[in-house]
């Protein structure tokens, strides 16, 4: 069950061997999942696990069922000694890491959809994305049955989709947004960053910088979402970036707003390279 000095689970029944001890001495359980690749935003979601329990599961999962046939799974960054010794390091008490077939046995036919949140921006863009992540994310809850689960808010739309599934399916558990963690020139730290070349990476910032310019124009004017949204995209082509979106929507419940009417997400997706990177950023106290 160890690797190195960290405790791992490679089936389910393992892993809710391990859970149930716990439950039995009444300890909290956070679960933080994860496709590896870890970096200090994959850390500040087991900080947070950390800071509200005392044992923190997480999981170790490329999930095939997320990505498009054009996407880059057999790319997807893995390593897994890595992985393990930044949880190790971070105060994680068990790892899970599954295999395909384990998750996703021989006859395996359940999906989850989520309606709604999962319409528009990542959902246009990556069809079959959301599906996927709903039905691996309700396994591991179900899998694990932590207390909290922790997801950041680089990835919102995924965020309002977990909280959806949860809520309408009554699975007892919490889900904690974490803020987004970025580099010091405002870059939201990704697994995906490491594609981007030395060139690349010096343009990637402009991202933020016009989400952030853009916040303020429509904070400033809620009337003019549509003429800041405009030149917001005009700034990212004009810096290299070929756009799949840059969206204001309500916080709540990711509708389209074309007023700044309340609390809001302005959301962007935008391809460098190779290389896709999204963010999102508060608007109007969102």
């Amino acid at each position: 069950m160890a690797a190195g000095d960290i405790a791992v689970a490679r089936s389910v029944e393992a892993l809710r061997q391990t859970v149930a001890t716990w439950r039995a001495r009444r300890e909290r359980v956070g679960l933080v999942p994860t496709m590896g690749a870890i970096h200090d935003g994959h850390l500040a979601l087991v900080r947070a696990a950390r800071a509200q329990g005392e044992r923190v599961v997480a999981s170790l999962f490329v999930n095939p069922k997320q990505f498009g046939p054009s996407e880059d799974f057999a790319a997807y960054p893995r390593d897994e000694a890595a992985d393990l010794a930044a949880f190790h390091k971070a105060g994680v008490d068990l790892v899970f890491i599954p295999t395909v077939a384990e998750m996703y046995p021989p006859g395996f036919a359940t999906t989850v959809q989520v309606a709604g949140v999962s319409e528009g921006l990542d959902g246009d863009h990556r069809p079959g994305h959301f599906t996927g992540v709903a039905t691996v994310v309700a396994k591991l809850l179900l899998q694990s049955l932590p207390d909290a689960a922790y997801f950041g808010e680089k990835d919102y739309q995924q965020l309002m989709v977990v909280r959806r599934l949860v809520g309408d399916l009554a699975i007892p558990v919490r889900i904690e947004g974490v803020a987004t963690v970025r580099e010091a020139d405002g870059l939201a730290l990704s697994s995906r960053n490491v594609y981007l070349s030395p060139q690349e990476r010096r343009i990637a910032p402009l991202l933020y910088r016009v989400l952030s310019d853009t916040a303020t124009a429509i904070e400033e004017d809620p009337g003019a979402v549509a003429a800041a949204l405009e030149r917001g995209i005009a700034q990212l082509c004009a810096g290299g970036f070929a756009l799949d979106y840059l969206e204001l929507r309500d916080a709540g419940d990711l509708t389209p707003m074309t007023r700044l009417s309340g609390p809001a997400r302005l959301l962007a997706a935008a391809h460098l390279g190779r290389t896709r990177l999204i963010d999102n950023i508060p608007v109007g106290a969102g």
